[in-house]
């Protein structure tokens, strides 16, 4: 996937992969910059409830696709490559989604101080 700011927007741009692993079928994913709270580096805490719909699932190999959780309903892509490095957190508010995890981001620690000073 690709990153970039556009128009006070940050847009995710998946490959056509990414898209069929985490059953998104928008390839271009845009976020107003001051729907962004706060982004982090880490992955969250595992929660009790965690139920995927629709997206993919194989432990410790990836988690894509939409997920409800007790923290409200998130989008991940997050998979095995570098051991799950590279991870940037996204909270958000005013959005279909309260969270977004990515990880396998070139310069994730760039773009969260990109993304914080932004917002």
């Amino acid at each position: 996937m690709q990153l970039s700011i556009l128009n006070n927007s940050l847009q995710i741009e998946f490959t056509f992969t990414e898209k069929l692993i985490a059953v998104r079928f928008h390839k271009l994913w845009q976020i107003p910059l001051n729907h962004i709270i706060s982004v982090t580096t880490n992955i969250p805490p595992k929660t009790l409830k965690d139920l995927r719909a629709p997206g993919t699932f194989v432990p410790g190999l990836i988690k894509a696709g939409t997920y409800y959780t007790d923290r409200g309903k998130e989008f991940w892509y997050v998979t095995r490559k570098n051991n799950f490095g590279q991870v940037l957190n996204i909270d958000l508010i005013n959005e279909t989604y309260q969270k977004i995890v990515l990880n396998n981001i070139e310069h994730h620690q760039e773009w969260q101080q990109q993304l914080t000073q932004r917002k």
